[in-house]
Formats: C-alpha cells, sequence, structure tokens
C-alpha cells in the first residue's frame, strides 16, 4: 500500500475542518468544497467529506449519512505526546467527554472525546 486514507462524513465541512486543524494542530494537506485532508503521517491521511456529497454516491444502496449523525460511526485512534492537552482542546471546541484520560489495560494512557459529529477520538500515550 503506498497510501492508507480514513474518510469521515460530516454535516458541516467547514466547521469539522477547523476543529480538526485546531486539535490536531496540523493544516490541511487539501481543501476544496468536497474534500478536506490531513496528513497525519508520511502514507496516512485523514478525510472529511460532507454527509451530503458521499450520498450523491451511496444513497440508492445504504441510507443517508445524516440519519447516523451524533451516533458513533468509527474511531479515530492517534498517539500522541501529553493527550491531555488534545482532550482538553477538543472540548473547548465542541467536542464531548466520552471517557476520561486514564491507564488502560492493554497499557496505553487514553482519553475518549467524540467530534462534532459524534465520531470518536482517542488520545494515548505509551506508558513509560
Amino acid at each position: 500500500m503506498n497510501e492508507i486514507q480514513f474518510i469521515i462524513y460530516v454535516k458541516d465541512r467547514q466547521k469539522s475542518k477547523q476543529f480538526y486543524e485546531i486539535v490536531l494542530q496540523i493544516s490541511p494537506s487539501l481543501d476544496v468544497p468536497g474534500m478536506t485532508e490531513f496528513k497525519l503521517a508520511d502514507n496516512v491521511i485523514l478525510g472529511i467529506m460532507p454527509e451530503n456529497g458521499i450520498a450523491k454516491i451511496i444513497s440508492t444502496h445504504l441510507p443517508h449519512p445524516k440519519d447516523g449523525n451524533g451516533i458513533p460511526r468509527c474511531e479515530l485512534y492517534l498517539k500522541v505526546k501529553n493527550p491531555k492537552n488534545y482532550i482538553a482542546k477538543g472540548i473547548e471546541l465542541g467536542g464531548k467527554e466520552i471517557s476520561k484520560l486514564q491507564k488502560r489495560d492493554w497499557g496505553d494512557i487514553v482519553g475518549y472525546i467524540s467530534d462534532l459529529d459524534g465520531h470518536i477520538l482517542a488520545f494515548a500515550e505509551k506508558v513509560k
């Protein structure tokens, strides 16, 4: 694989772009009306696509993504330094705290929030 891209569907691409830009502390590598992309690693991209855009492609076979808005539809598990800062910034920008930052039985310290559309963001750090 040359590149891995994860795409989440959002109600308001502009608001979600601002949320992720501030929380992740990176600028989009692509920002056009139908898609915003953030390069998370050399070959890993997070895409943000408007619900209405993907609905044009899938709606004859699947429900409109807006019907799932607010329901957790994915989890982005991000290993970062100082996850507490990412979590605080996400909550400040309108995300919701789901589970406090704490040591988990798999060895990471992790806290969970949801973004503006209910997607789950886990900010983790390896226990030292």
